[in-house]
């Protein structure tokens, strides 16, 4: 527990983390439109035809933990101790952790025809999602007495994780419909990395503090997945181990007033993790000797696990990836006669299909020129506020961006961290509540090549003509071609 609650949230989250980020909604970028389907990466006339990010990483990286236990977090994974004067004990306050990652490696488009503007790709990339509920009282056990006065105490440890890491294969199309409706779809195909859930329904404990021990009682489930004798190739590369699969949709129309309205539901599937995955479902206790030493954590840890993972059983298991649906509003402003500063503001609302986590963002970017300067302001379930900013340097044939949507958050978490070390008198002051501990991360580039792509009436040599797509003429079929000339 100790590893995911504390490891996994801090020091794996500075340098892993999610997937779509708010800002970078209708910028026209490689990475917009892996993320959100029916967004296009090319613009004819203008663009080249293939869309390349050469192997550099597009990536983001957030977390956040909210509660009282920020402080204990903090001084534990920085200066070593726990100061746990802001936690309380018996009154049933939890703290919230939530932490994800998106690395894509690779991200290849081409725009294939003219009719339809119709653009393909494929892409690699590597996603964790991890979130957690922990008591008060999990994370003071781990300092000792401090926090428990006295001798016994019921279903004060009720927590529980999950976490998981697949690889994501992709294949993505869009189409313009006609002038006003695009859609687009990416199909993945899912191999799953590493899985642990753990959920603590019933817990007590008893301090014995005269010979220094507590006896820890838990109940729950416990499910991982295991990759003990399986090949290297197998373990970096699960995909005939833990096969899934996942698919995104999205659908873009402009308005007659000018508004461009997007829907997409992304990322929604399941994983299949293989048969020797471990299961169990426990119910027992453990006497923990040495309760105030030095070296607690570790023995608590190995208490824990051995309440937790002992009688496990081998048994394949399915769970969802972290599906989301996501609405958003955007329109376009000119500030000049020329044509050089530009101002888009987005309204987004994000709802996770599985959990009930939701977000509303409010994205204020202005371009001038070939640089572009965005304000994201958001909002979640937990009623935490989030100020975030973002510079991208895009011309026609090339992009870099770098960010973070949890911009004050991320300075003084990055403060905190380089400051490590210095344990001064390892206080037990209370500091004043802040409303989360986090931080936010994303950089990313790309490049196009290739001939230009041509219309035909303004074309040199042989433009990527062709008839219109599948869902064009469906379209077509359906409802009339609204525009002979489309």
């Amino acid at each position: 527990m100790r590893k995911y609650l504390l490891v996994c949230f801090f020091f794996l989250a500075t340098i892993k983390a999610f997937g779509q980020q708010f800002a970078l909604y209708n910028t026209g970028t490689l990475y917009d439109s892996f993320e959100n389907p029916s967004q296009r990466a090319f613009i004819p006339d203008t663009s080249k035809q293939i869309a390349f990010n050469f192997f550099i990483p597009n990536l983001n990286a957030n977390f956040f933990v909210a509660g009282n236990g920020q402080q204990a977090l903090k001084t534990r994974a920085f200066h070593s101790y726990y100061n746990t004067a802001n936690l309380v004990t018996g009154q049933g306050a939890y703290n919230h952790l939530n932490a994800n990652f998106n690395d894509y490696t690779i991200m290849l488009k081409v725009f294939t025809s003219e009719n339809g503007d119709q653009e393909m790709g494929l892409a690699l990339n590597t996603r964790f999602e991890g979130r957690a509920i922990a008591t008060d009282e999990t994370i003071s056990f781990f300092n000792g007495f401090t926090k428990f006065p006295q001798d016994v105490y019921a279903n004060v440890f009720n927590s529980n994780y999950k976490s998981q890491v697949y690889h994501q294969l992709s294949f993505t199309y869009r189409e313009q419909i006609d002038k006003r409706t695009a859609i687009g779809f990416k199909l993945s195909a899912l191999a799953g990395i590493d899985y642990h859930q753990l959920n603590i329904t019933q817990s007590s404990a008893t301090f014995n503090k005269t010979a220094d021990q507590a006896r820890l009682a838990l109940q729950g489930s416990y499910r991982a997945n295991s990759n003990k004798d399986e090949s290297n190739f197998d373990q970096i590369f699960p995909i005939f181990i833990n096969p899934g699969a996942s698919v995104s949709f999205g659908l873009t129309y402009f308005d007659e007033s000018g508004f461009k309205w997007q829907g997409n539901i992304k990322n929604l599937g399941f994983i299949h993790w293989g048969s020797k995955s471990n299961t169990n479902t426990f119910n027992g206790s453990a006497l923990i000797n040495n309760f105030s030493s030095a070296d607690r954590e570790s023995i608590i840890e190995h208490s824990i696990d051995s309440l937790t993972q002992g009688g496990q059983r081998k048994h394949g298991f399915i769970t969802p990836t972290n599906g989301l649906l996501e609405l958003s509003i955007n329109r376009t402003y000119w500030l000049d006669d020329e044509g050089h500063i530009k101002f888009t503001p987005t309204l987004i609302g994000s709802k996770e299909l599985f959990y009930n986590g939701f977000t509303a963002a409010l994205v204020a970017p202005i371009q001038l020129g070939k640089h572009n300067l965005a304000l994201t302001s958001s909002y979640n379930e937990l009623k935490l506020f989030n100020l975030g900013f973002q510079y991208m340097k895009k011309s026609d044939d090339a992009e870099f961006f770098i960010g973070s949507e949890r911009l004050f958050a991320t300075g003084s978490f990055l403060n905190a961290a380089f400051k490590s070390g210095s344990q001064g008198t390892m206080s037990q002051a209370k500091t004043p509540p802040t409303a989360f501990t986090g931080m936010d991360f994303y950089i990313g580039a790309s490049l196009k090549f290739g001939p230009l792509i041509e219309r035909k009436m303004n074309s040199s040599g042989i433009a990527p003509a062709g008839d219109k797509g599948f869902f064009g003429k469906l379209w077509d079929g359906l409802f009339g071609k609204s525009d002979p000339n489309y």
